[in-house]
């Protein structure tokens, strides 16, 4: 959705990072991370295929984690979602299959906002405190917490059991005989019943295993518009059928039923935006969606990530944020936005901390560990990005995203090696890792609605790879091969160094023009940049080709070299990734270092 201000133009200089270390972001599915069953069935019942819980992330899984150099987890999957097991025993209504993807849901289909999701705790009656309690020891493990807010859209079978005195549930006293009011939470089909959407010939409702709900109906009249926005009382199998789409006073013609912010509020920070909003009067959905962050915000909460931020107006995100930071100064706000013509607005104007960088950077970077795109393009998008290339989280894996050692993506867990090395030290911005990524996780198996090449987030699954580093909750990868395990050993060596190297937060200038202009065996198949801060100075090289080793002459140039403040002379280089000694030669101003790399090897070297 597109707002009223046109996108902020890009500054040719980037901004000074707020942190003074690189943040490193673990992704982790909740749901998923624990589970030891490897039954794997396809669409297997919880008791078949078993679930992970809060409790399974000890003492020992978080140290695990933050030696990978870990600063934030994303504990994806928290909050209460619609899924298909009976907790009827603990008041919780029973939701329906025909609305439900897959049999463990989707986490993007909330049921309470006010609660946790019942599979994660080992006694659901006590879940929201064993998640408090999983709070508490993360931050006694040095790390922070975030979890997932999905603004744009709600489970068809919403309802808190958990709500806070004085809070009511979304659509509790919205006019259903309109389509749209202000105030309404959603969007409605007056006089027209819901249908199930006709699913596919292939699609089977819990594989086609019996089920008192699965009946092809689910009672709601009236209808809602659907979470993608679909407005038919029957929305297409393709739809988001299982959610509702929340209605933040966005008109169905598109105009806007609230105030605008000024295009000049893109230059002023979130004290100004939360000022701005006092003693404004804002559409129900904006105040129900306060609440709720500020409610886990007071459980010790750290951030949020956002989804599908950027089908909800920019002008929210200003209050929400705002809201946020007034209550935590440091929290860490991402959001998914996949159209960069509107990153700009989202993070200047809606104050987002970090959008993904998927569309750009990302995109790219799989083209090239695929042997499908060159180097450059990685070149020309920093550049591009350069004025807000701090917002950009970079990540090669994530939920939505195919694994590395999946077929369909690069089919070697290694062909990731060298894209980490660039995706985790060309930027400032924060790295994300992927749980099961670091050991080579291919996501091979169809899991019932989850299919192969994604770690499915819509079935009870066990993570194989994931599992053999776990090693029965051990997490020293015992039960790994040999190259697992220097896999994993090269992502902890990686990020460790990235989460503490200063010259990562300072300055960067890309080193690959000149070298495929000197014609000197450097090709589209490498990347080379430099990254330097007063204490710190490094040179940082990847090479992309999985079948043969290349050798080179690395031109450093002069203007580099007098940035550096180096002289004519020899200097020793140690390449931080394998401790190998190497020599920068300054002559008549200009630098130089011979290279020689094996296949998918890189090297970070340190003056």
């Amino acid at each position: 959705m597109s707002t009223k201000t046109e996108p902020v133009a890009a500054k040719p200089a980037a901004e000074r990072p707020a942190t003074e270390h690189k943040v490193v972001v673990y992704q982790v599915f909740t749901r998923l991370f624990g589970n030891t069953n490897n039954t794997n069935q396809p669409w297997g019942t919880l008791a078949q295929n078993g679930v992970g819980k809060f409790a399974d992330f000890t003492p020992q899984a978080l140290d695990a984690i933050k030696a990978l150099g870990v600063s934030h987890i994303w504990y994806t999957g928290v909050p209460h979602h619609a899924l298909v097991n009976d907790y009827s025993a603990y008041g919780i209504s029973n939701d329906d299959p025909d609305v439900i993807k897959g049999r463990a849901g989707s986490p993007y289909a909330v049921k309470d906002y006010y609660n946790v999701n019942p599979d994660l705790a080992t006694d659901p009656a006590n879940r929201l405190a064993e998640f408090e309690q999983l709070i508490a020891r993360t931050h006694q493990h040095g790390m922070k917490v975030l979890i997932d807010i999905v603004p744009n859209h709600v489970a068809r079978s919403y309802q808190s059991l958990s709500n806070p005195e004085g809070t009511e549930d979304f659509g509790a006293n919205d006019d259903t005989t309109v389509e749209y009011a202000r105030d309404n939470n959603f969007y409605y089909v007056p006089g027209q019943a819901f249908n199930v959407p006709a699913f596919q010939d292939s699609y089977q409702v819990l594989g086609g295993e019996a089920h008192p709900l699965a009946d092809g109906k689910f009672a709601e009249y009236p209808a809602k518009w659907t979470g993608n926005g679909s407005r038919a009382a029957q929305p297409a199998f393709d739809d988001w059928y299982e959610t509702v789409k929340i209605n933040y006073g966005v008109k169905p013609d598109g105009s806007y039923d609230f105030d605008s912010l000024p295009a000049d509020y893109a230059a002023k920070d979130w004290q100004a935006h939360f000022q701005f909003w006092q003693g404004k009067t804002v559409p129900d959905s904006w105040r129900k969606f306060r609440d709720i962050t500020q409610y886990w915000l007071a459980k010790g909460v750290d951030g949020f990530r956002y989804d599908m931020a950027e089908m909800v107006p920019v002008e929210f995100w200003s209050y929400l944020n705002s809201h946020i930071k007034q209550t935590n100064p440091q929290a860490f706000l991402l959001a998914e936005v996949y159209q960069p013509h509107l990153y700009r607005d989202y993070i200047k104007l809606g104050k987002m901390d970090y959008l993904y960088d998927k569309v750009e950077f990302y995109d790219s970077l799989k083209l090239v560990m695929q042997g499908k795109g060159p180097t450059s393009a990685l070149i020309e998008t920093q550049q591009r990005m350069a004025d807000i290339e701090h917002h950009m989280l970079h990540f090669l894996e994530n939920h939505d995203e195919q694994r590395i050692a999946a077929p369909e993506f690069a089919g070697d867990a290694r062909k990731g090696l060298p894209a980490m090395v660039v995706s985790a030290t060309i930027s400032t911005s924060p790295t994300m890792l992927y749980f099961g990524q670091h050991v080579g996780e291919p996501g091979t198996a169809d899991a019932g609605f989850g299919k192969a090449s994604r770690t499915t987030i819509f079935d009870y699954w066990g993570v194989p790879q994931h599992q053999k580093w776990m090693n029965g909750g051990k997490f020293d990868g015992g039960a790994l091969n040999a190259d697992d395990k220097a896999l994993h050993a090269y992502y902890q060596r990686l990020l460790s160094f990235t989460a503490k190297a200063p010259a990562l937060m300072g300055q960067y200038a890309e080193l690959h023009s000149a070298n495929l202009a000197a014609n000197s065996g450097y090709s589209e198949q490498q990347l080379a940049f430099a990254r330097w801060s007063d204490e710190q100075k490094l040179v940082v090289v990847s090479h992309f080709n999985a079948d043969a080793a290349v050798s080179f002459n690395l031109t450093l140039p002069a203007d580099l070299m007098n940035r550096w403040q180096l002289s004519d002379g020899q200097y020793s280089l140690t390449d931080a990734l394998n401790n190998n000694q190497y020599s920068l030669a300054v002559s008549n101003g200009t630098g130089s270092i011979a290279l020689e790399l094996a296949p998918l090897a890189s090297v970070i070297l340190e003056l």
